[in-house]
This record gives structure tokens, C-alpha cells and sequence, in this order.
């Protein structure tokens, strides 16, 4: 601050490159080495909680279901993971914010894909709601459009729901790969949120991407939480919007106050840097709760649901009743034929 106040500035809060692991390490007093230390172990720890619960997931949960389960719970533990890796290592920030990026965009799939399993499948949920409708004023996208209409419940529909989810999980892969090429041409700059520049319009694209892609979970989730309250569906929901809104909303907002530096530069940490460390210590955190209340929900037996009711038999659709001989005389329905 005195530097500022005579007009000189540290060469590290002018630069927007992150330090080196080296140099962030050397900085550490005693009370940030602790908290490294801590954060660390908390990673380790939702980690092995992780592993557990998979390998219970794995023997008890039947196989239909089983790899859509543990791809849901990997989420906190893999978020957890590549921000502690950026915490260690700033200058990989990028690339562990994409992987991330990456491997949730696969989970919000995935977890449209469970919703519809835990009604027993397509087929299963198209008989149940046979004449229902799907109510699409809904968020993120048109929670107060109420004049739209109520859509039918139909394979259609079904197909157009999980072509919302898994559009994301694949262009986001692909809109990543365009970036870190772009990065070692030195056109992408990661913070750099100017017109001319190609980082704000991927972003933005991505924005739309995955808000269309919670759009489609969140009108399959209103249509069935009632149904699906006997498997905690609402908890579970409820989880999945924490990192849904932690792992993106609360980043990017960092994000933005770091570079209209509202959030100082601390050397070696530019504002920037210190925007992202931030960050990451505090999903390292967040996430490390979400796997260990995760774990006592997902980590059970559930009971399957009873079939759907079988349609009424149309009229003169009858089967015809067995006939039994009793002392000569054929009986139908236990009455003797007339």
C-alpha cells in the first residue's frame, strides 16, 4: 500500500501472469502454510470418502444404475481435486477450471439420466405419465414466463429434454479444446473480458450452453419430485444446485471483482491470481461438505418403485373364462352354463 501511495507498484500486482509454485510457497507465513496444510488434508479425505462410497455403490446398487450414481457423486471429489491442484500449482489454473468445467457438464447429464432410471427407465415413465404434461416454466431459463404452454409427456419430448443435457457435455469439450488452442497462439488471454477478445464470446456461449442444459433437468426434476420423494430426489436435487451454483456463480463472481480489482492484489499474487486462490480454497471446502452429505444420501439401498397401473382393458377386449367340468355340467365364472 505505501508503494502505491508513493507511485510505485510491486511487479507482481502489474503482471497477469500467476506466480510460480515456488515462489507462492516461499510467501507462506506460518497461518497460510496451516491452511494449506488443512485444505489439503480435507481433499485427501473427500477423496477416500469418495472411493468408499463407490466401492459400496458398486456391490449394492444394481448395474443399471450404478455408473450414472458414482459419476454424480465423483463431482464434489473431482472439483475438490482440481482446486486444490490450482491452489498448489496457480499457473494451472486454467486448465483445472476447464476440467472441471468438463467433467460437470457429464454429470448434469448424468443426472438427468438417473431421474428417469429411478422411474424405472423410458418406457416405465412414459406409461406413468401417460396423459401428463411437462410444465417448462421453469429455471433457470423461463421461470417467469407463465404464459408458455404445458408440453406432453412423449418420447419426443423425453429425446428433446436429454438432447439439452448432453449438447453441453459435448461442446463444452470441444469449445475447450478451441480455447487452449487459441491460448498457445496467444489469442485466448483467460481474464480478459474485452469485445475483441475470443475469451468473453466462449464464455458467453458456454453460458447459454449450460443454462440450457439446467433448463431440460430442471423441467424433468419439477414432474417428478413427488414421485421420486421416497428416494430423496429433493435432497439430492438440492446438492446438485449447491455445485451447480458454487462452481460457477460464486467463481465467476470472484472472477469479476478480481479484475475490476475490487479484490487487491496480495504479491506475489496479482488480483487476478488472488481471485482464482480464493476461489479454489473455498470450493476445496464447499466441496469437501457436499461429498460428506452426499455420502448419506446416495450411500443406501433404495426400494425400487411399484409398476405403473395397468391400462383399462378396452371394451370387448375381454379374455375369456376358464371353464371347469363339475359333475358333468360346464361351469364359467363358478356359475353352471344355462
Amino acid at each position: 500500500m505505501e508503494g502505491e501511495a508513493n507511485g510505485t507498484l510491486h511487479p507482481a500486482c502489474g503482471s497477469s501472469e500467476p506466480p510460480y509454485s515456488e515462489e507462492l510457497l516461499r510467501s507462506l507465513d506460518l497461518p497460510g502454510r496451516f491452511l494449506f496444510a488443512t485444505l489439503t488434508l480435507m481433499t485427501l479425505i473427500a477423496i477416500l470418502v469418495f472411493i468408499e462410497e463407490a466401492v459400496y455403490i458398486y456391490r449394492k446398487i444394481p448395474s443399471s444404475k450404478r455408473s450414472i450414481i458414482i459419476w454424480i457423486n465423483a463431482a464434489a471429489p473431482v472439483i475438490s481435486t482440481t482446486s486444490c491442484i490450482g491452489m498448489w500449482v496457480p499457473r494451472s489454473t486454467m486448465f483445472t477450471d476447464f476440467t472441471a468445467g468438463i467433467f460437470f457438464a457429464i454429470v448434469i447429464h448424468k443426472f438427468l439420466m438417473m431421474m428417469i432410471k429411478e422411474c424405472g427407465g423410458q418406457k416405465v415413465l412414459l406409461r406413468r405419465f401417460e396423459n401428463g404434461h411437462f410444465t417448462i416454466t421453469t429455471g433457470p431459463c423461463c421461470c417467469c414466463c407463465l404464459c408458455l404452454p404445458r408440453v406432453p409427456i412423449t418420447r419426443q419430448t423425453l429425446f428433446w429434454l436429454k438432447l439439452g443435457t448432453f449438447q453441453l457435455a459435448v461442446f463444452r469439450p470441444v469449445l475447450v479444446f478451441l480455447s487452449i488452442v487459441l491460448w498457445t497462439n496467444g489469442n485466448y488471454v483467460l481474464y480478459n473480458v474485452s469485445p475483441k477478445g475470443p475469451a468473453l464470446w466462449i464464455s458467453c456461449f458456454i453460458g447459454a450452453l449450460t443454462l440450457c442444459a439446467l433448463w431440460a433437468v430442471g423441467i424433468m426434476f419439477r414432474n417428478v419430485r413427488i414421485l421420486l420423494k421416497c428416494k430423496n430426489i429433493i435432497p439430492k436435487f438440492a446438492l446438485y444446485q449447491f455445485i451447480v451454483i458454487l462452481n460457477h456463480l460464486q467463481t465467476t463472481i470472484i472472477n469479476i471483482f478480481a479484475t475490476q480489482k475490487i479484490i487487491p492484489c496480495a504479491p506475489p499474487l496479482s488480483s487476478t491470481a488472488r481471485g482464482s486462490y480464493i476461489a479454489q480454497q473455498l470450493l476445496i471446502m464447499e466441496m469437501f461438505l457436499i461429498t460428506v452429505i452426499s455420502r448419506v444420501f446416495y450411500r443406501r439401498k433404495y426400494h425400487d418403485l411399484e409398476p405403473p397401473e395397468c391400462v383399462a382393458e378396452e371394451p370387448g377386449d375381454k379374455k375369456q373364462s376358464p371353464e371347469v367340468i363339475l359333475n358333468g355340467a360346464a361351469v364359467q365364472d363358478a356359475l353352471p352354463k344355462v
